[in-house]
């Protein structure tokens, strides 16, 4: 009798946790346990362990970026691994801490420890030596000893979301299948098989040019020193193009689903057809929350490197200009700002561009559906799929740290200004500072000459 009360309600232990998650994915958690309900009774939209074989052979975005994957197994970033193809099961990229990609992860990381700790060192000892002359020379050190910071948080950034980067995948991989049996079209990615091909090797490449310009521009950067410094470079020119990459395919397939529309709107049920077009968009939008996710912590470390490694460089570059003028040491540091700056750049406008993309270009195509020519179940199912997009807005965030587009990009001109103006008026009072000594030691100088003259001429006088 109490519990048929409309007043009271029983006492569910979940409770916290589904507070949590509906705080955590929006304000639609009981639209997504509908949506779940109304999917298993949607044709199309199941996958089951027996399609497993399907799965793989219509997984061409695996197919078109393994090289990269490969890429990041060899370099011991990221190791996951990818199932046989007659396995009977839905999940066909997996991670397992005690894997043989692991282990080989763990044998790289350790090989490249050593030369990273030992030019760390080294490093450190120079700053400690450097404790007693200018700021702007203790700079350097500084710099360098922060770029190697990275490597020692990979296991800690990366291969702890592992699992997360698995499911990533395996989203990716279900997304095609669905996305095939719904439109009756393959999801094609243009030349993305040779872009990722270029960008592997354009990775390791630029990796080089920059590294080996500060051993020829800074004059206390010694060859040996560049060897804890490539995997490191190369392993952020490969995470940017990880994120270009994903975010290309991203319009791509929501591209596909807006050009495949008119059939939803003109096949025999068009109601049940949208409906189905609607999963699909909302499954994208997932695909691009759990991006960020996945690699939340590796792209957090990724945006703080990048913006102390920019601001120290630059005030160590206008500095040095102000005192001394141009010269080779200040044009390193300028190549390092302009690579800095430009990796944040590609990341943000990426982001930006498939949000876009997915988000408010699909919403402009379903605000143009001529809504007088279609039935209200149609109406009803047009009406819904606005409010799915309005619900579950395609956004790039890092867990919850910090959403990735354009204001981001401009946030961290915005911070590195501030702390630059703040830099360079103690820049500016300490050579006031100097150049008023200079003026006092001339002065007194010249005094103590002029008093030092009389009593000369008294001498010649005697």
């Amino acid at each position: 009798m109490e519990n048929d009360n409309p007043r009271f309600k029983m006492f569910n232990p979940n409770q916290n946790e589904q507070i949590r998650k509906r705080d955590m994915y929006g304000k639609n958690a009981q639209l997504d346990a509908d949506e779940n309900k109304e999917t298993a009774q949607l044709p199309g939209l199941q996958i089951t362990a027996q399609d497993g074989e399907l799965l793989d052979k219509h997984d061409s975005f695996y197919i078109t970026t393994k090289s990269l994957l490969v890429l990041f197994q060899i370099m011991g970033v990221m190791p996951i691994m990818r199932v046989p193809k007659d396995a009977q099961t839905t999940k066909r990229t997996t991670y397992n801490w005690i894997s043989k990609a692991t282990f080989w992860a763990y044998l790289v990381w350790s090989l490249e420890s050593i030369i990273v700790v030992k030019v760390g060192k080294e490093r450190y000892e120079n700053f400690q030596k450097s404790s007693n002359k200018r700021f702007d020379e203790v700079i350097y050190n500084i710099i360098f000893l922060s770029i190697l910071i990275p490597h020692f948080l990979l296991p800690i950034a990366s291969w702890r979301h592992g699992p997360q980067v698995a499911i990533f995948k395996n989203m990716w991989t279900h997304y095609q299948l669905k996305y095939l049996k719904i439109t009756g079209t393959p999801i094609v990615f243009p030349n993305l098989y040779s872009l990722t091909w270029g960008l592997c090797f354009f990775s390791w490449g630029l990796s080089f040019a920059v590294i080996l310009s500060q051993h020829y521009l800074q004059d206390d950067f010694e060859l040996w020193h560049s060897l804890a410094y490539y995997h490191i470079i190369a392993m952020l020119d490969g995470f940017c193009s990880l994120w270009y990459i994903n975010c290309n395919a991203f319009g791509t397939a929501s591209k596909g689903l807006a050009q495949n529309l008119h059939k939803a709107l003109e096949a025999d049920h068009p109601a049940l057809m949208l409906a189905q077009y609607r999963h699909l968009w909302v499954d994208l939008s997932h695909m691009m929350q759990q991006l960020g996710r996945a690699y939340s912590n590796m792209y957090g470390i990724y945006c703080m490197v990048i913006f102390f490694t920019t601001t120290i460089s630059l005030y160590g570059a206008l500095s040095e200009i102000l005192e001394h003028g141009l010269s080779y040491k200040e044009m390193g540091l300028f190549v390092i700002v302009g690579y800095c700056m430009t990796l944040l750049f590609i990341i943000c406008n990426e982001a930006y561009h498939a949000s876009r993309k997915v988000g408010h270009e699909f919403q402009v195509r379903l605000l143009n559906v001529n809504l007088g020519a279609i039935d209200h179940s149609t109406q009803r199912e047009v009406e819904m799929f606005l409010v799915a997009i309005a619900k579950n807005p395609p956004i790039m965030n890092l867990d919850g740290f910090t959403n990735i587009n354009r204001e981001l990009f401009t946030a961290n001109i915005s911070f590195m200004s501030t702390y630059l103006i703040v830099l360079m008026q103690f820049k500016l009072t300490l050579l006031r500072q100097g150049a008023r000594k200079a003026v006092r030691s001339i002065v007194k100088a010249i005094f103590n000459s002029t008093t030092m003259l009389p009593d000369e001429e008294y001498e010649d006088d005697e």
